[in-house]
């Protein structure tokens, strides 16, 4: 802790102050954001490996299909890591667009609703979020160095006040 008080006395450190004071501002943020993303990702998951279970035991389905399927949704274990990469990775075509075209194009709805919702709405609300914790903690230390400030020239007036008695 006297390291991070050596910090703050340094003006030229006072971007990494305001950066620390961010980072831990927003952990709590941060937490519940991410828990909020896994129930997210964990229900579409859930509904989707239930979902293609019956897609997985037809014999309509060719075998390259339902290995895939298995593959990325077989289990909920896999369809959850599924869903982490296309939520995360901004790669969610390539576990989509095979699932609308070799197995049914309902699931298109599905996905535009998956990514419309979570991918750009969420994420877009938790990013306005961690911005407004960065403005405020911003603003903050922008309102303590100028309160520093005032001080410093308070003191000073005071040290000329004694200075001029002092002389006469």
């Amino acid at each position: 802790f006297r390291a991070l008080r050596a910090v703050r006395t340094f003006h030229m450190f006072s971007k990494l102050r305001v950066l620390l004071a961010t980072v831990t501002a927003s952990f709590f943020a941060l937490f519940w954001s991410m828990v909020l993303l896994g129930l997210m990702m964990l229900i579409a998951s859930l509904f989707l490996c239930q979902t293609i279970q019956s897609v997985m035991f037809e014999p309509s389905v060719d075998e390259a299909t339902r290995e895939w399927l298995f593959r990325y949704y077989g289990t909920p274990s896999r369809s959850l890591w599924t869903f982490f990469e296309l939520t995360f990775s901004g790669g969610w075509p390539t576990y989509a667009r095979r699932l609308v075209e070799d197995v049914s194009s309902v699931y298109a709805f599905f996905f535009v609703l998956y990514i419309a919702c979570v991918t750009f709405a969420t994420f877009r609300i938790i990013t306005a979020l961690f911005l407004r914790d960065t403005l405020c903690v911003a603003t903050a230390d922008t309102e303590l160095m100028i309160q520093e400030k005032i001080r410093e020239k308070e003191s000073y007036a005071q040290k000329l006040r004694f200075f001029f008695e002092v002389a006469d």
